[in-house]
This record gives C-alpha cells, sequence and structure tokens, in this order.
C-alpha cells in the first residue's frame, strides 16, 4: 500500500506527538522473541507485552490522551462504557487530571476487573445485559448529567494512543513478517495497522475475533456494518454487537485479514501462553495464539508477533479454564 495509503481519520503526526503525552509507564513495553512458544507453535514468535503497567491492559495508552486533552479543556467529568480495561485505564489516567469518571459496566463483567474499577476510585454503575446495554446507559448518563461521554475506538485519541504500539513495532518486523492483532471495538487494530501500513508496508495485518462475537469481522469482510442479535464468548474485552462506522472505515484500510477463532482455541492459547511464555493473559490476549493453532500451515516458518493486549483475569474463572 505504502504511498497510496489513504491517511483518514488516523494521523501520523499526532501519533508520533503522542509519546510526548502518554505516561512513560506505558510507553516502550517489552517485545521479545520467545522460543518456547514459536517451538509449539511452528513458527518464529515474538510477544509485544501491553500488561507490564499499572493498568495491565494497552488502554492507558489511549486514556492518557483522552484525559489530558479533557483536562485542558476545563472538562470536569466523563462517563465511558466498558468491559473492564477501559474504565481501570480512564480511572488512572482521569484521577492523575482531576476528572470525575464514571463507569458503566455489565453486571457480570469479570469480578478482578469491577473490583478494581471500585479501588480505582470510579463512579461505578452496573447494568444487566451485554456491553451494548452498558454503551446505552453511558449515552443516556451523559445526557442526563450534561458530562462528557468517551466511546472507544470513535474517540480518535483511543485509537492514536494504541497506534504508539505500531511505532514500537516497527523495528522489531520486515517484510513477510505478520502482526496478529485482537479486534474488539478497533482501537487497537486500527491505530497498529494504521502506523504499519504507513512506516512497514510488507508487514501483513491480521485481525483475530472470537467466533461468538464476529460483528467487526463479518463488517469487515462485507464492507458494512453488519450488526449481531447476540454474543457468547469468554473474550468479553472484545466482544460487542454494534460496529462503529467510521472506525469500519479506518479498518478497512489496513487490515490485510480479518479471522474468526473457537472458543477451545482461545482457552488453548491462554494454556500455552502460561505454559510456554509464563504469562497469565485474560481471553482477549490469547486470540492471536489462537489463530495460529486454527491455521499452523499459514504461519508456518514466519515471523509472528503477537500483541498481549491484556491480563486482568478473574483467577477462579481462569483455572477453570486452564485446568489449574
Amino acid at each position: 500500500m505504502g504511498a497510496e495509503y489513504d491517511i483518514r481519520r488516523l494521523d501520523l503526526d499526532r501519533i508520533r506527538a503522542a509519546r510526548d503525552v502518554i505516561d512513560p509507564l506505558f510507553l516502550d513495553s517489552p517485545c521479545y522473541p520467545c522460543d518456547a512458544l514459536g517451538g509449539a507453535l511452528g513458527c518464529s514468535v515474538s510477544v509485544k507485552l501491553e500488561t507490564a503497567n499499572p493498568v495491565r491492559s494497552f488502554k492507558g495508552r489511549g486514556t492518557e490522551l483522552v484525559a489530558s486533552r479533557l483536562a485542558e479543556q476545563g472538562t470536569p467529568a466523563v462517563v465511558c462504557a466498558s468491559a473492564g480495561n477501559l474504565g481501570l485505564a480512564l480511572a488512572w489516567s482521569g484521577r492523575r487530571r482531576g476528572l470525575d469518571v464514571t463507569v458503566v459496566a455489565r453486571r457480570l463483567a469479570p469480578a478482578v476487573k469491577l473490583d478494581r474499577m471500585r479501588t480505582a476510585g470510579v463512579r461505578l454503575e452496573l447494568v444487566d445485559g451485554d456491553f451494548e446495554a452498558a454503551r446505552e446507559r453511558a449515552v443516556a448518563i451523559a445526557r442526563e448529567r450534561g458530562v462528557r461521554l468517551v466511546e472507544d475506538s470513535l474517540d480518535i485519541e483511543t485509537c492514536e494512543g494504541a497506534a504508539t504500539i505500531g511505532l514500537e513495532l516497527v523495528g522489531a518486523v520486515s517484510a513477510g513478517d505478520v502482526v496478529l492483532v485482537a479486534l474488539g471495538g478497533g482501537a487497537m487494530a486500527t491505530g497498529v495497522g494504521h502506523v504499519l501500513k504507513a512506516l512497514a508496508p510488507g508487514v501483513e495485518v491480521v485481525c483475530v475475533q472470537p467466533l461468538g462475537a464476529p460483528a467487526m469481522t463479518l463488517s469487515w469482510r462485507e464492507r458494512r456494518v453488519v450488526t449481531t442479535d447476540s454474543m457468547d464468548t469468554i473474550a468479553d474485552g472484545v466482544a460487542g454487537r454494534f460496529p462503529i462506522p467510521e472506525v469500519l472505515d479506518d479498518l478497512l484500510r489496513v487490515a490485510d485479514d480479518a479471522v474468526l477463532v473457537r472458543e477451545a482455541s482461545i482457552v488453548a492459547g491462554m494454556r500455552l501462553l502460561l505454559e510456554q511464555a509464563g504469562l497469565v493473559v485474560e481471553p482477549s490476549a490469547a486470540l492471536g495464539v489462537a489463530a495460529v493453532l486454527e491455521d499452523p500451515g499459514r504461519f508456518a516458518g514466519r515471523h509472528v508477533v503477537t500483541i498481549i493486549c491484556g491480563g486482568n483475569v478473574d483467577l477462579a474463572a481462569y483455572r477453570h479454564w486452564v485446568g489449574g
């Protein structure tokens, strides 16, 4: 794609400048080869570890930009819907800038994520239903209270914050390599994809989503927004039913492929990351490994980078899944 790449919403200069705003605690996360994992998967594997930070996920990169901009504007309060990681990150970034943060989450969200948000000092409101019910309630709160609504992936700062991961990957990949990115709302996929297509166009960007929550992948394949009536996956961090049109437009320009993986493969990926890499991860972070497990021939002999996007996992559920 190279020079023909259509920039649209995301901007490379802004992404580079974002590194001056984001707390260094979230930058330059470890990226290293994992020979044991690669041996088990039949390819060369590097992991980009986005859990070694105060909120245990990549979301802090984006919320640092969001909170900084809102503080500059004098915004006193914000609300967001979150499966957990965005809310925790927004609490961390907002608290340091004097923002009052309300998070709406589903009542059945992982207890560890809810507990950490409470500890972080957010106003936490729980709703029945799935993430879309939480998003609807967050919109209503913003309207009723006159506070700023933060929407993951739609707010460009969340995408451009995540895109700084791509800046850090450019020096670690070469033409013909594959970067596997978990796909949910699309902030990380569009952000990382944007940078790689601009600066390392020979690298294949493959997005991975659970078969039980396929809306964005189906939308990418059909090149139009496709919604689903329900979702059923343990990967709560990427579970949505209503893709955002603007984000889909971005994704269509940067993703080389979008694949769906089964729940059993996600669990097997979590187990491999524990056994071969010593990493305890949430299900969303195992999607890249799951993709290799389901199509080993595609990746055989290639260098694959998988982004370990989150580590906020309920330990009781984790033990049940991995059998430990």
